[in-house]
């Protein structure tokens, strides 16, 4: 591990010590909750949570409860909803994707095949919605069921837009938008509403959340440009190679000329990409400054997330969700 990935993995773990036991108590509930008579469902779920995530998304919560004052098992438990509907989604975009890794290990569906791979997604979304009902409100379950219905919303919208070169800004935000930062801003609301802080403070940890979703998705895919395939765990390019245009190309294709468009609508169409393509791509996106313009809109949202807590008094939770949204514009991988 390079001397920069070290130090951003210990700036993760200081930034989470406020929830370091807290974590560990949602995987323990994730692994309980995954089991079932049927073998090969705990063994999926296992290998999924093995793979080294980063927890982001259950921090968020957890750390977000406990800025409005909750600290009791709830929060545990919804933090353990969110990684089931995390995990389902991931398991069906790599079918959908055909990805073959993920994290630098083999794709679940590699490894288990297509038809007990969607079928696990779909055990691991029926079974986080079983998990939410066990709750005395409705209110969190609503939520839940909304953002999910976003999410698969947003991956089917994604495949409508899928190989399409002229795809705008606009609807590149609203794919993001849906795939990404809803489960992040449901994420921060639910600790609002598990501290019953009110609207205004509940609206502003939903703001923190969907700023934070989008600059972690611009930057996720700024490091399909800019990361190395081993850090990364999966191969660079891939983003092009599968139709999907993100927002270094839309820029690009607005700034550069023909010899841009005519490469990327090529790479799209034949789903391949030579070695002297790719690195024609990287000096186009540098002349035009592509990879500035996307990191400086991710910027952008990043600082917005980090104005939304503002409305609540210092805090070390306070001080390690600022610093999540720094580290989410720092990440290599």
């Amino acid at each position: 591990m390079s001397n920069a990935a070290h130090k951003t993995r210990v700036d993760l773990v200081q930034m989470f010590e406020p929830v370091r036991a807290d974590l560990e108590a949602v995987e323990r509930e994730y692994e309980r909750q995954v089991q079932s008579k049927v073998d090969v469902i705990p063994q999926i779920g296992s290998y999924i949570q093995q793979s080294g995530g980063k927890r982001v998304r259950p921090a968020v919560l957890l750390m977000a409860a406990r800025l409005c004052g909750y600290t009791g098992p709830r929060a545990i438990l919804n933090a353990a909803v969110l990684e089931f509907i995390h995990t389902a989604t991931l398991v069906h975009d790599d079918i959908i994707d055909d990805a073959e890794v993920r994290r630098g290990r083999d794709a679940v569906h590699s490894r288990w095949g297509n038809d007990v791979t969607v079928l696990a997604g779909d055990f691991l979304y029926i079974k986080s919605m079983a998990m939410a009902l066990t709750q005395d409100t409705l209110d969190i379950v609503r939520l839940l069921c909304d953002v999910t219905l976003r999410m698969i919303e947003g991956e089917i919208y994604q495949l409508t837009k899928n190989g399409v070169v002229d795809l705008s800004e606009e609807e590149h935000f609203d794919i993001i938008g849906r795939k990404t930062a809803y489960l992040f801003s449901s994420c921060a609301q639910i600790g609002g509403m598990l501290g019953e802080v009110g609207p205004e403070k509940e609206n502003a940890l939903r703001e923190y959340g969907f700023n934070l979703g989008i600059t972690f998705q611009l930057v996720d895919d700024l490091l399909d440009f800019t990361g190395e395939a081993d850090a990364l765990g999966k191969p660079i390019g891939g983003d092009l190679r599968e139709g999907k245009i993100t927002l270094p190309i839309i820029h690009l294709l607005k700034q550069a000329g023909a010899e841009a468009e005519a490469l990327v609508r090529r790479i799209v169409r034949e789903r391949t990409i030579a070695p002297d393509e790719w690195l024609r791509i990287k000096v186009l996106l540098a002349e035009h400054r592509s990879i500035d313009y996307a990191y400086h809109r991710a910027v952008e949202f990043g600082e917005s997330a980090k104005r939304h807590l503002r409305l609540f008094p210092p805090s070390p939770e306070r001080e390690a969700l600022t610093a999540l949204a720094d580290y989410v514009l720092s990440r290599d991988r």
